[in-house]
């Protein structure tokens, strides 16, 4: 069992224990994604680029929790919807390779439709 596998399982365990599976409904779980992340984005709403890139140690811890949560929402929603999230994400490398060629984009924030 690797790491992933094991979060996996602890995640099962604490809403089995909970009786929280009926709310874990790939809808109200996408949503809660969503929510995080939102959570997420409001820590570097207001910062400049260079705040961004230097947070206090305050903010760190902050950002850290929110990262963890929306990781272990992602993480529950892909178990909930039986994704293979390290397979998705491989093959989602692949298609962004054959998306974004280094020549072609090379230092261009361009999105592939604009090449």
């Amino acid at each position: 069992m690797n790491d992933l596998d094991e979060i996996k399982e602890k995640l099962r365990q604490f809403s089995l224990a909970r009786d929280w599976d009926q709310f874990h409904s790939p809808k109200n779980l996408s949503m809660a994604l969503a929510g995080e992340v939102g959570e997420l984005l409001e820590l570097f709403q207001w910062l400049t680029e260079e705040q961004s890139k230097n947070l206090t140690r305050e903010q760190r811890k902050a950002v850290e929790e929110e990262v963890a949560d929306v990781f272990l929402y992602l993480v529950r929603l892909t178990d909930r919807l039986g994704v293979d999230l390290l397979e998705a994400a491989k093959h989602k490398i692949i298609i962004n390779e054959q998306k974004y060629p280094v020549d072609k984009v090379k230092g261009s924030s361009k999105k592939y439709t604009e090449y």
